[in-house]
């Protein structure tokens, strides 16, 4: 552990050490190439480990492959009889091109109140909340309202095969009477017609990491040849990647747009292209995330044919990214499978599901609850994340995921812009404040 700034004699709060904590965190490279490439997370697991010991408490460090490292500790509830809540983030970043950036991306530097480096978005503020908040109660003596597992997987960007996937596969114990989770990518502030307003992320369209292969036959690049594999790999990424997905609101989207409309004064028209577009719009930089969830998608990323310029392959294959709507999962499939064509088979690289819960419950209210104490008169409304998290893996438990990362931003900070983008950062009063409706939430919720 660092050395704390704080003034001597002040007693040690989530609020005095997470800027610290997240800034350790931000100094550790934990890149995920993908691949097992990286350095792993070993090193990040083991601060951990030293954070939550130093307070008594006694988490569990293991690994699924060398250095791919998760924590794990269960906090005892005052009502021990109630369903347990995990609590989670994790550990791995995606890499980050030093000169890119404009600063280095592994310093954790503050600037002007601004946490700099990569995982201040995503999502290494989260885990310097989780981890102030819980050594503050370890400290004070202080017990969540009911048991909570706290853990800080490995491989989430990857899609967790090394991490939560593991953990819910070979150590299923560790999540014994859980029902409930909450973890990243939603409890952010936007502005929204000049009003603060909090998006908790109640569903996740699916993964689908797929593989094109095309078969054609192999010869001289000289010769006449209509069975090409490239051609027809070509024609179906064409097909594929300029498609005009049609747009489908799903409850959650509809249940947001519908709150757009409220705030805004805008028209709802969920049959009218135009009128959801102008309420996407009005969300500011977070359309981004929200105009990415009113249809599915599926991005051609990845291109491998042939080794001579002369040789006509016999196999060509691409990869797409696929993140399909949830309860529609079915309907997208069919139509890719319609656009690879006949002489196109997919293969599944990575696939995950869907996830959608109401925006309802004791547990919303009480984040709903916990937002409003700190932010009065502040707005909170539901959305879908059009990317994934650790929650899915938690869900083959039965468990149900929610997102919430509570961050209260400057309005003209573009917060979901920077997950994975260049010189990532986060306001250090920020962090304070999720410090503040993390520590309510636990003991509330």
């Amino acid at each position: 552990m660092s050395a704390s700034s704080r003034p001597a004699g002040t007693p040690e709060t989530a609020e005095s050490e997470v800027v610290r904590i997240c800034q350790d965190l931000l100094r550790i490279d934990t890149s995920n190439f993908g691949d097992g490439s990286g350095p792993g997370e070993r090193k990040a697991a083991e601060y951990v480990m030293a954070c939550l010991e130093e307070v008594g408490l006694e988490p569990e460090l293991f690994e699924s492959a060398p250095g791919r490292a998760s924590v794990v500790v269960r906090l005892a509830g005052e009502d021990r009889s109630r369903p347990a809540l995990v609590l989670h983030g994790h550990l791995d970043v995606v890499p980050a091109q030093a000169g890119d950036w404009s600063v280095d991306p592994f310093a954790g530097e503050e600037i002007d109140g601004l946490l700099w480096g990569r995982g201040a978005v995503d999502m290494k503020d989260m885990d310097a909340m989780i981890l102030a908040v819980v050594r503050q109660m370890a400290r004070e003596g202080r017990r969540p309202a009911r048991d909570v597992v706290v853990a800080f997987f490995a491989d989430e960007e990857a899609g967790g095969a090394y991490g939560a996937r593991y953990a819910v596969d070979h150590r299923p114990e560790l999540f014994e009477g859980a029902t409930e989770a909450i973890s990243e990518v939603g409890g952010f502030s936007v502005e929204i017609d000049g009003r603060r307003t909090y998006l908790l992320q109640t569903a996740e369209k699916s993964l689908a990491w797929l593989r094109l292969v095309a078969d054609g036959t192999a010869g001289h690049g000289s010769q006449v040849n209509l069975d090409n594999a490239v051609t027809r790999l070509a024609e179906a990424v064409a097909r594929i990647g300029s498609h005009p997905w049609p747009y489908r609101l799903t409850p959650t989207v509809d249940a947001l747009l519908r709150g757009v409309a409220d705030l805004t004064g805008l028209p709802f028209d969920a049959q009218d292209p135009g009128a959801v577009d102008a309420l996407v719009d009005a969300l500011g930089p977070a359309k981004k995330f929200v105009g990415a969830t009113v249809r599915h998608t599926a991005n051609p990323t990845q291109l491998g044919a042939g080794y001579k310029a002369n040789v006509i392959p016999g196999t060509a294959e691409a990869t797409i990214d696929v993140r399909l709507l949830p309860g529609l999962e079915d309907d997208g499939m069919a139509t890719l499978r319609e656009l690879a064509g006949e002489h196109v088979r997919i293969e599944p690289v990575h696939q995950d599901v869907a996830l959608e819960v109401p925006f309802s419950g004791d547990l919303v209210d009480a984040m709903v609850d916990a937002l409003h104490a700190e932010d009065p008169g502040a707005s909170v409304l539901p959305y879908t994340l059009s990317g994934g998290t650790d929650n899915k893996s938690l869900a083959r438990l039965g468990i149900t995921g929610y997102g919430f990362a509570p961050l209260r931003l400057p309005p003209d900070l573009d917060f979901s812009g920077m997950f994975h983008g260049v010189d990532e950062r986060v306001p250090t009063d920020a962090l304070r404040f999720g410090c503040r409706v993390l520590d309510r939430l636990l003991r509330t919720c």
